[in-house]
Parts: structure tokens; C-alpha cells; sequence
């Protein structure tokens, strides 16, 4: 497809499937030397040259598989934080196992892959995180994935502040609906009017498609964001851009 990765070697989490699946693909295609951590085994079409099963909010685990990677790949360029979970429980009824299950994965997750990612990776390093819109508005019955990712905007905005003197760029897409295997719950008919009024919210009327963030993640990761950095770029459809009065477009 292009040449805007060759010669970098870069490692994606939550590579089996949704987001994760489709920076694997794109990135092989501008020529990088992929690598993918999840906890399911490698998908038989994934272009991935190095691939290690493991659990990302687990220390022991993900560091082991960082550093089998970084052995397989000969270093480490590029980092895509892209494992995460899904949850829905409001303040008063999510249960602690699941508040700590999220947190785990897609806060803990992301901080524990970079920690031990980061030692490998030099000057003119990326690490791109995926946060999402709920971090950076509020949305009922989801907390513990709306504070996960604004706890992921912000760990972007440290992580940024600690690595930026040593040239490795942090920065995190805040996506909007994307249609992936993690948010499939939301075609159930229970759930068709929630699924509804979501897609409404954007203002192209529909909902994204992996390879569209695996788009942004690119470009965050390759040398034509040489100067971005701290940054939560949203990939959300317009969303998050205002609402439109449909009384006045019938008027």
C-alpha cells in the first residue's frame, strides 16, 4: 500500500481482532515489521511477523512478552496500545471485580506495555495509545470504561512529559463508535436504541470502521507527525463537534 514504515519494527497490542487487527495490517502494508500481543492466538490471515500470547494487565506476563518481541523484531520503533475492554455499569451498580477488570486492562494495560517498551525505544520513537471519546465526556452506565480511557488521555499527557526529552512521541486517538467485535453487544436488539441514538450523535450519521483509526494511528506513528506529541486526536465522525437540530432541517 505505501513505504511510510519501512524499516520500523513496531509492536501492537490487542492485535487479534477490532482496532488492534487492522493497525497490524495497515502497518505491515507501509512496510513495518509487525509484532502482536493479545490473549488469543494469532488469526491465520494476520501479517504479523512475531506474535506472543499474552495478558497486558499482567506484569510478569506482558513484560516477558515485550521483551520476546523486541528479541524477534532485533528493537522496537513503534508502540500501538490498542488492547481494551468494553464494560457497561453505572456508579452505584458496577461491581468491584469488574471495576478492576477494566482498569486493569485498558488503564494498567497500556502503563505496563510502555513501561517496558519504552527501555527498548529510541529517538524518533512513537507510542500511540487508544483512549476513546468516553474519555474526554462523560456518558451514563459505562464509568469504569469512561474513567479507564480518561485515565488513558491523561497517562498519554505524562507519558509525553517523561519520554518527550528523549524524541519518543506519545500521543492517543480518541475514537468514536467503531464497529469491531468489542462493541457487537450493541446490535442486540436490547440494545438497538442505545446503538441508535449513538450513531445519531455523529454528525456523518454512521459509525467507523477499524481501518479508518488504524488510518490515524498511522499517521501518529509515522515521521509526518514528527512534531506532534501530548496530543488526543479524535477519530469520532464529528461527535464530539456539536449536534444537529433536525426541527431546523425540516424547516
Amino acid at each position: 500500500m505505501g513505504d511510510r514504515l519501512i524499516g520500523k519494527r513496531v509492536l501492537v497490542t490487542g492485535a487479534a481482532s477490532g482496532i488492534g487487527a487492522a493497525c497490524v495490517e495497515r502497518f505491515a502494508a507501509e512496510g513495518a515489521a509487525v509484532a502482536g500481543i493479545d490473549l488469543a492466538p494469532r488469526p491465520e490471515n494476520s501479517p504479523a511477523e512475531v506474535w506472543r500470547e499474552a495478558d497486558v494487565a499482567q506484569a510478569d506476563s506482558i513484560s516477558t512478552a515485550v521483551d520476546e518481541v523486541v528479541g524477534g523484531l532485533a528493537g522496537l520503533d513503534v508502540v500501538v496500545n490498542a488492547a481494551g475492554v468494553l464494560s457497561v455499569g453505572d456508579v452505584e451498580t458496577l461491581e468491584e471485580a469488574e471495576w478492576d477488570r477494566v482498569i486493569g486492562v485498558n488503564l494498567k494495560g497500556t502503563w505496563l506495555v510502555s513501561k517496558y517498551g519504552a527501555p527498548h525505544m529510541k529517538a524518533g520513537a512513537s507510542i500511540v495509545n487508544l483512549a476513546s471519546i468516553e474519555g474526554l465526556i462523560g456518558f451514563s452506565g459505562q464509568t469504569a470504561y469512561n474513567v479507564s480511557k480518561g485515565g488513558v488521555v491523561l497517562l498519554t499527557r505524562n507519558m509525553a512529559a517523561d519520554l518527550g526529552p528523549r524524541g519518543i512521541r506519545v500521543n492517543c486517538l480518541c475514537p468514536g463508535l467503531i464497529d469491531t467485535p468489542m462493541t457487537e453487544v450493541l446490535k442486540d436488539p436490547a440494545f438497538s436504541a442505545v446503538r441508535n441514538q449513538f450513531i445519531e450523535w455523529h454528525l456523518l450519521g454512521r459509525s467507523g470502521k477499524p481501518s479508518e483509526v488504524a488510518a490515524a494511528a498511522l499517521f501518529l506513528a509515522s515521521d509526518d507527525a514528527s512534531f506532534v506529541h501530548g496530543e488526543a486526536l479524535v477519530v469520532d465522525g464529528g461527535l464530539t463537534a456539536g449536534r444537529r437540530f433536525a426541527a431546523l432541517d425540516e424547516s
